[in-house]
């Protein structure tokens, strides 16, 4: 054979082994994680929203929760700390200079000797009970920001002096254990809702929650977080109720790995761990879930978001959704926030908090493509494409593959189908639709031809 033919041979070998790589198996018995939900906190949008009209708090539920909306069930009522009502500490409205007023979370105690103002966060309890009516089948947490002023250092909610140092005073860790237990066992008391997990923290790692910040936060050392930890767990085994704590809600992988290690025996208090995407890889991912998987913990990714702009940046989010549920595998994904005022990001409703003006922006369709199909019980399948997420319901019946592509130019899948499957149902969201429906058929072998920033799913059915 000369050396050309040989060359001939090998690029038609490669050529070969290209298009069989472009096969997408899909095998219901390689299975990953089961999915308890979808979820977003209720800071700060929930805050505003709730003082809103009736008829316009039951639409944004309606299109939050409902099977045909976003389909989402777990919720994060944040405990809000509380301000210094004299400003002897603090700059008036310092959180109005980045995040806005609706970052004002009021406590329920605003002094230490005060006693409890159950009415103090009434807007944003009247979403959470709105949810629960429309969902009872919801998941809520409650998670702090920061400690009511009086118990910080600063005197400022928004962050000690030096951002990077704590800034809650040692002598007032039972108070705050205290504190956040009774407000879960009122909650509880008064509404019937009892969470199902406590988070004392928020990215306490973290070196950005100054004086006069632009929202609640506060720095724990992950000594500190484990002293507090062991007091909120001695608090809620007194309480009689059946909340356990959830932690550390840090920023990014590389800080929950850190807070992890550093926990220790305290781990075994925890009934959760909870961790923010805002910066990972996927090494990081793996480590978490492998971390997670030996201790036998829940993993929630419970929060995240981003920047960018129009649907790429939207795409973009998605593609980080991809990543942390195939490769970290937590068995829930929950948003950042639902409503914001400005913007096409962070958000999947735009509002004028005022007027009760709203209206759905690009992200929602994107994040419906995902979590209107593949329902909590739903378990997510392995597959050898990372813009690939696919999941089958627990009967085996239902088979979901969501498929991204966030390039300029067409792209086009093939998917290898487990027998008996038959294609039902088609979705497109890209530049031009929003979740619209398409005309689709096959079984065993179906082709996906994916136009340029898109993303597809397909729903299929044993026959």
């Amino acid at each position: 054979m000369t050396i050309m033919r040989r060359i001939l041979s090998m690029l038609l070998l490669f050529g070969a082994l290209t298009a069989n790589a472009k096969d997408i198996k899909i095998d219901t018995n390689d299975k990953a994680q089961t999915i308890e939900g979808w979820g977003v906190s209720l800071c700060w949008w929930a805050h505003m929203c709730g003082s809103w009209s009736d008829e316009h708090i039951d639409e944004l539920v309606d299109w939050l929760v409902s099977p045909e909306g976003l389909n989402y069930n777990i919720f994060r009522y944040n405990i809000g700390g509380g301000d210094d009502p004299m400003n002897y500490h603090c700059e008036l409205h310092h959180m109005g200079k980045g995040k806005g007023i609706r970052a004002e979370i009021p406590g329920y105690k605003i002094y230490a000797d005060s006693p409890y103002d159950w009415n103090a966060d009434w807007a944003q309890v009247k979403i959470m009970l709105k949810i629960r009516e429309r969902r009872p089948d919801a998941i809520f947490e409650a998670f702090s920001n920061s400690a009511p002023w009086w118990m910080t250092i600063s005197g400022c909610c928004g962050g000690n002096a030096d951002a990077a140092k704590d800034n809650l005073r040692k002598d007032y860790y039972d108070d705050f254990a205290r504190y956040l237990v009774d407000v879960c066992k009122y909650m509880k008391d008064a509404y019937g809702i009892e969470f199902r997990t406590l988070e004392p923290f928020n990215e306490s790692l973290s070196n950005y929650w100054p004086q006069n910040g632009s929202q609640e936060g506060c720095h724990f050392d992950a000594e500190t977080q484990v002293a507090v930890v062991k007091v909120v767990y001695e608090e809620l085994k007194r309480s009689g109720l059946k909340t356990v704590i959830s932690a550390s809600d840090e920023t990014d992988l590389r800080s929950s790995l850190e807070a992890f290690d550093a926990y220790g025996e305290a781990m075994d208090m925890v009934g959760q761990w909870n961790t923010h995407t805002y910066s990972a890889n996927d090494e990081q991912r793996r480590l978490v879930r492998d971390k997670a998987k030996a201790k036998g913990i829940r993993l929630w990714q419970s929060e995240t978001g981003s920047g960018g702009k129009g649907i790429d940046g939207n795409l973009n989010m998605l593609q980080r959704l991809f990543d942390d549920v195939n490769i970290m595998q937590p068995a829930a994904w929950c948003d950042w926030q639902f409503v914001e005022d400005k913007g096409d990001q962070w958000c999947m409703v735009i509002a004028n908090w005022k007027t009760e003006e709203y209206h759905k922006v690009k992200p929602y369709p994107i994040r419906q493509q995902v979590t209107r199909f593949i329902r909590d019980g739903y378990t997510i399948l392995n597959t050898s494409d990372k813009q690939t997420l696919a999941a089958v319901s627990a009967d085996k019946k239902t088979l979901v593959i969501v498929s991204l592509n966030n390039t300029d130019s067409p792209v086009s899948k093939t998917y290898l189908l487990p027998k008996g499957f038959k294609a039902k149902e088609e979705y497109l969201t890209d530049p031009t639709h929003d979740l619209a429906k398409m005309t689709i058929s096959g079984k065993g072998k179906v082709k996906m031809n994916l136009p340029a920033r898109a993303v597809k799913t397909i729903i299929f059915e044993t026959h």
